[in-house]
């Protein structure tokens, strides 16, 4: 086997070993951004707290994280992706024995807050390791894992709390979960050689010569690319808020669907858009024009939904369409992490993907509120039709974010 070859087979092995792990502990964000509202029952009946009381830790959660995803993006580029990690996935370890353990309301605050500490690590630490550690051959592949594993992550919480909760109460549960992302810590600790700690260089640490963060925001803050990508996230994660958390009851009151049926076909979007994200990693490799993937995907999405809430269909043909959905949205993923990247300042990897994906948090936090209201206001359809035009509107962004990607490559 020539030399070069060689090297070739160990960065295709180190890629994958990269890509596997991230993928890996991305799910374990997930998995713990739906811990508190899997302990909904159990916290109700033990505490005797309203939905208003145990939604406001998932808000204060999501805020947390909003403002920490920002933030954690300038550390990255500062002192590199791997210590960042290493606090997520020990905030993670904390906040669940907090939870496990709380006796009151106050020490489930605490643990929310820390929560949402943790998960605002994950996306400027994950993407500053992809593009950095990640050859350009196999970005689209590692930005579609990067999705699936976190859907995995979401998918997999409701099954593990409640049954350890049914067979050894919801504190054991819990604790379990803390022991769980304890492990993770010590597997992201054990390979840290991929995040750019041992004999290969990051190229994120490198960058140690970054301007202040103060020039940093102010070139940020003059991109309107960014911006558009930053409400780009907020309207998309819109769009999913209303299917996570609308789907169910609507597919009940609208189409007449049980609620097993209804959770498993909600189930089942989740699987889709999965899967499609593992197909929208081919097409990143295949199309240049990611932003057209996007747009068209988003738009057939936002198509399913308007269906849905139209009522022109009967139950079978919902639950395809809310299946499509998912499908089309999984598509759109990895071209929409490459039209990011494409727009990324060259120093700025951390800073940029903090900044726009915190707007996933601020949509996270505001939808399910926006949505309620009108629910409650008797336009039971609303969150249907929100998340058609959210669909739509995010699509429109990713075009604005490619043109503005041309020009300022153009400027530079």
């Amino acid at each position: 086997m020539t030399v070069s070859a060689l090297e070739a087979r160990q960065i295709k092995r180190r890629d994958w070993a990269t890509i596997s792990l991230l993928g890996l502990l991305h799910s374990s964000s997930h998995f713990f951004q739906l811990i508190i509202p899997t302990l909904f029952v159990y916290l109700s009946q033990d505490y005797g707290y309203d939905y208003v009381r145990l939604g406001f830790l998932v808000s204060c959660f999501y805020v947390v994280s909003g403002l920490g995803q920002a933030s954690s993006g300038f550390i990255v580029d500062r002192i590199g992706p791997a210590p960042v990690l290493f606090f997520g996935l020990g905030a993670f370890v904390v906040s669940a024995c907090l939870l496990a353990l709380a006796p009151n309301y106050s020490v489930l605050m605490m643990a929310a807050i820390i929560g949402g500490m943790g998960n605002s690590v994950f996306h400027p630490v994950d993407y500053t390791i992809i593009n950095h550690r990640v050859s350009a051959a196999r970005l689209g592949h590692a930005y579609s894992v990067h999705g699936f594993t976190g859907y995995l992550g979401w998918a997999t919480t409701p099954l593990f709390i409640t049954v350890l909760a049914s067979a050894y109460g919801w504190r054991f549960a819990v604790m379990m979960a803390a022991v769980l992302m304890g492990v993770m810590l010590l597997l992201s600790i054990w390979r840290r050689d991929l995040w750019g700690e041992g004999p290969q260089a990051s190229s994120a640490q490198t960058e140690a010569s970054n301007p202040s963060i103060g020039a940093t925001c102010l070139f940020l803050i003059r991109q309107p690319a960014l911006w558009g990508a930053f409400l780009f996230f907020a309207f998309s994660s819109t769009a999913l808020s209303a299917i996570q958390n609308y789907s169910i009851p609507l597919l009940s009151s609208v189409y007449g669907l049980t609620q097993v049926v209804a959770g498993s076909t909600l189930s089942a979007y989740m699987v889709a858009a999965a899967l499609g994200m593992i197909a929208g990693g081919f097409l990143v490799g295949a199309s240049k024009k990611t932003e057209l993937t996007v747009f068209i995907m988003l738009c057939l999405a936002g198509v399913c939904m308007l269906l849905l809430a139209l009522n022109v269909v009967d139950a079978s043909w919902a639950i395809v369409l809310v299946v499509l959905g998912g499908v089309c949205s999984g598509v759109a993923a990895p071209s929409r992490d490459m039209l990011i990247r494409n727009v990324t300042p060259k120093g700025a990897t951390g800073s940029v993907y903090g900044l726009v994906y915190c707007g996933m948090d601020v949509g996270a936090a505001i939808a399910p509120v926006v949505f309620g209201q009108l629910v409650d206001a008797h336009f039971d359809k609303g969150p249907w039709y929100g998340g058609a035009v959210a669909f739509v509107i995010s699509a429109v962004l990713a075009v604005f974010v490619a043109k503005g990607a041309v020009k300022q490559q153009q400027a530079t």
